[in-house]
């Protein structure tokens, strides 16, 4: 059964489905998107991720295309159309189709939707878990707005294409003081040699990762120590554990920083605990 794409109203075949060659979003990469986490075929952290999502949309003034309401409809019927039990659901929103050019068009045009779904392999993730991940580390040469979760992709593209060129899961980006800031497509983290947890403030140039606040609430309430304080790539390296965090990956251990081993080099007990938590609870509060 071909996959379904809700697209402006209408779902289609996402194989037939298509937008204007003039659409913004095509032309100039003026739009942003937002990733959901499905677990049991319901979404997960959702209050997060709209409202990150309205965020970003206001910081490049484009109206919601419709209300929350509206909109949480569209994305469950996405996911039950497509059968996805666990994976994720993809929303897009541009500012729409206009003729080129770089100012915003002179009327007001209606912004482009759409939203696709697609199933995930849960016991290959766990499996993943089970062993951990290796990261690269490369230079943070993306621009200074990246608290927008804007479809403008190519740095984090080419860094994560580096990783995938030397078998590592993620690239790690880190700025000009060598502080890391995060992940190509996910929260960076690490537990220190006190215990604690630390992962990059929202102060810095990074995205505010809905997952990473879960996390972070869900840390605390199992007794953790966190800070949000950058840490080097010499610190990573030398942590008792270190993990990442996104609406895909969840939580995973990191067990390898470029050539070097992350304590054992096996998943540690914290991001092991944490990832079962966080999915526990993800799941009870899903909507």
């Amino acid at each position: 059964m071909s996959r379904l794409a809700y697209v402006n109203g209408r779902f289609l075949r996402q194989a037939e489905a298509g937008v204007s060659i003039e659409d913004r979003g095509y032309q100039l990469g003026d739009g942003v998107y937002e990733v959901w986490a499905v677990m049991d075929g319901k979404l997960a952290d959702a209050e997060g991720h709209f409202a990150r999502l309205e965020r970003s949309l206001g910081e490049i003034s484009i109206p919601m295309p419709m209300s929350r309401a509206a909109l949480t409809v569209a994305l469950r019927e996405t996911v039950r159309r497509n059968r996805v039990r666990y994976g994720i659901v993809y929303l897009q929103v541009t500012r729409g189709v206009a003729r080129r050019d770089h100012a915003f068009p002179g009327v007001a045009v209606a912004p482009t939707v759409v939203i696709t779904a697609r199933s995930g392999d849960a016991a290959a993730a766990e499996a993943r878990a089970a062993v951990g991940v290796s990261v690269i580390t490369r230079p943070d040469d993306r621009w200074a707005r990246c608290d927008i979760k804007t479809v403008n992709l190519l740095p984090n593209v080419l860094a994560k294409q580096a990783a995938k060129g030397e078998g590592a899961f993620e690239a790690w980006l880190v700025d000009k003081d060598g502080l890391v800031t995060e992940g190509a497509s996910s929260n960076a983290w690490i537990v220190d040699a006190n215990g604690v947890l630390r992962t990059r403030d929202t102060g810095a140039n990074i995205l505010r990762g809905v997952t990473r606040l879960s996390l972070i609430d869900v840390a605390r309430e199992a007794g953790y120590t966190v800070e949000e304080r950058p840490f080097t790539v010499a610190e990573a390296k030398a942590a008792r554990e270190a993990f990442l965090t996104g609406a895909g990956a969840l939580v995973m251990p990191i067990v390898r920083i470029d050539d070097s081993p992350v304590a054992n080099g096996h998943p540690g007990e914290v991001a092991t605990a944490l990832r079962s938590a966080y999915i526990r609870r993800a799941v009870e509060s899903a909507i």
